[in-house]
């Protein structure tokens, strides 16, 4: 049975500069406050079968609203998600204001209530949405051009040793 060692290098290969790129645009995007959406992108191994070979790359869930963008009821982006009638829930917003060290004061100069601005910010979000980041498309969509050429070699190097290992057992005989 022919081994498709090197097929199986290349998409490794795509899959791990995807990841990198992916967890580097996080990073200087600044969409990784804790960490958790970072941590999550992991690449499960090349599996090969008789007929294929296939790979996954896995993410927190709310990775895809980050990279892909949600409309907001005012503000509209070119994504397939959009708020409707429901606000995100403003206490989950909690972490996340501590972690970025908000704390604004209002007209009085006194600080705002910790749930008054979990409230405004989850508001806010519901209007104007969440800006598609694109952190994983961008480096998916750049490595996927070279893809066909890249796995035409991989092939090519395949058969080559195929055909070396098949004339190797013939030789023997």
């Amino acid at each position: 049975m022919l081994e498709f060692q090197e097929l199986q290098k290349a998409l490794e290969v795509f899959r791990d500069k995807v990841i990198d790129e992916a967890k580097k645009n996080l990073i200087r995007q600044k969409k990784s406050s804790s960490g958790t959406l970072y941590k999550s992108i992991k690449g499960n191994p090349v599996k090969t079968s008789e007929n294929s070979l296939e790979f996954n790359i896995e993410m927190a869930n709310y990775g895809t609203f980050v990279d892909r963008g949600v409309s907001g009821i005012k503000k509209k982006y070119n994504t397939p998600y959009s708020y409707k009638d429901k606000m995100p829930p403003p206490r989950k917003l909690d972490k996340w204001i501590v972690r970025r060290g908000i704390a604004p004061r209002g007209e009085d100069g006194r600080f705002i209530s910790r749930k008054s601005l979990q409230f405004l910010i989850a508001r806010s979000i519901y209007n104007n949405g969440i800006k598609p980041s694109l952190f994983f498309t961008k480096p998916f969509e750049k490595y996927y051009k070279n893809m066909p050429e890249v796995l035409q070699k991989a092939f090519g190097l395949d058969l080559e040793n195929f055909i070396s290992f098949v004339a190797k057992q013939n030789m023997k005989k």
